[in-house]
């Protein structure tokens, strides 16, 4: 079969009908303004950082894992070893230099650097989106929903490293197109610091750019892993505690066993692997059946990718973020954390106007929104599964079951035979038309 791509200043989509006003281009914003823009939002979300030490909203705690847990992670590193025995140590080993990395800014504290080194990603990541959006035939809206969507979580974004993670996925698909190594080289750095950026080479066309960018991330991930197998100590140490994960209160399960509590249900919540858990009878059947959706969510797109027929220059954007969408409502965990890298995925998308996923990032930035409701503001209503905080749970995660069904039948439809024959009567047309004499 022919693997069909569509030049990006093609004809755009009609615009769906739940298409979010940031899609309405009227114009160019200058690099001035967008700049402008950043130091403005970010100025607000410093001074939430700074004050959360009164307990700004219920979120006083959101720092102290930087300052205790990632402090003192960076001191066992910086002994040569990965933690050992610590069920909190649940990241891929290439999280070991993200975490030493403030130590490489001696004349601030730990915290201070921490927080500067997740705004230069975050500034990275901006000018990333900016510079696509600015191309011909693209559109600035994904700047625009990073630049203002990242706020919405008010300052949890600056105390976890999922910015620094998002980079790494931003940048190497933005690159797809014109460096496939470049890609599969950010795909495997990101993956070996979370995990989940593996999954944006899941779109790249068929033919030698796919041989070239996974080949480079097979490469990539081999080197780094034999450099800090040398490097560190206890490396894989991560997986045993990964695996005892249980289900936490925000996942699709957690809302689950939530109204379950209200109806009676005996379990309770404790402070289990770094998120609070639910413990009690039937919660090991809930992980299992998380576990069971996961493993088919990987299969569902196993059999799109083998049945995809066309693909434009989106397709790989729009893959990435169908897939981790897919992920995330099937985890077992749903921190709130997570929302930063469907929202730096989403804005991806937004920077082609061939993408499909217009609904769907407005879907994830309601969804982001009420995020910060659940965690940190009313987070004590969902520990204690009142109505409140099981409504909430069921209106967020509604809303991302409905972004990723939508995402994966967008992605479906756009890319399966009967847009390729679409495509090609399209093409047919204009070129007999263009042969016209007039």
């Amino acid at each position: 079969m022919t693997h069909q791509i569509t030049p990006d200043d093609s004809p755009a989509p009609a615009a769906h009908p739940l298409t979010p006003p940031l899609s309405g281009a009227r114009g160019r914003r200058t690099p001035l303004a967008y700049a402008a823009g950043w130091l403005a939002t970010r100025t607000v979300m410093l001074l939430v950082l700074v004050n959360s030490g009164a307990d700004l909203l219920g979120s006083g705690g959101i720092p102290r894992e930087v300052h205790g847990l990632y402090a003192r992670w960076a001191g066992q590193l910086s002994a040569g070893t990965f933690p050992v025995g610590d069920p909190l140590w649940q990241y891929p080993p290439g999280a070991g230099p993200v975490l030493l990395a403030p130590h490489l800014v001696p004349w601030l504290s730990y915290f201070e650097a921490f927080v500067a080194l997740t705004l230069l990603a975050d500034a990275l990541v901006t000018a990333a989106l900016v510079r696509a959006g600015a191309r011909p035939g693209r559109s600035p809206d994904g700047a625009r929903l990073w630049l203002f969507g990242l706020p919405l979580l008010l300052h949890l974004p600056l105390a976890r490293y999922d910015v620094q993670v998002t980079a790494f996925a931003v940048v190497g698909l933005l690159a797809l197109a014109r460096s496939p190594r470049t890609a599969g080289a950010c795909a495997a750095l990101g993956a070996a610091v979370k995990g989940w950026p593996v999954l944006t080479l899941l779109g790249t066309p068929p033919g030698p750019d796919t041989r070239r960018a996974w080949t480079t991330a097979a490469a990539t991930g081999g080197a780094l892993l034999v450099l800090l197998a040398v490097t560190f100590r206890n490396p894989l140490g991560f997986l045993h505690e990964q695996g005892a994960r249980g289900v936490q209160i925000e996942s699709l399960g957690g809302t689950l066993l939530g109204f379950a509590r209200q109806a009676g249900w005996p379990g309770t919540v404790r402070y289990r692997y770094g998120a609070m858990e639910f413990v009690g009878p039937y919660v090991d059947a809930v992980s299992t059946a998380s576990l069971a959706l996961t493993a088919a969510a990987a299969l569902l797109l196993l059999v799109w990718r083998l049945r995809a027929r066309h693909w434009t220059p989106a397709t790989g954007f729009d893959a990435a973020l169908c897939a981790v969408l897919l992920f995330t409502v099937t985890s077992r965990v749903i921190s709130p954390q997570y929302l930063v890298w469907l929202l730096g995925l989403a804005a991806v998308c937004l920077t082609s106007r061939r993408t499909g996923q217009r609904p769907v990032a407005a879907l994830v930035l309601a969804a982001t929104a009420l995020s910060t409701v659940i965690y940190p503001v009313l987070y004590a209503e969902v520990t204690h599964s009142t109505w409140t905080g099981c409504t909430l749970l069921l209106l967020r995660n509604g809303l991302l079951v409905a972004a990723t069904a939508l995402s994966f039948a967008r992605l479906w439809r756009g890319t399966g035979t009967a847009a390729a024959d679409a495509h090609a009567k399209g093409a047919a047309w204009i070129s007999g038309t263009r042969s016209t004499p007039r």
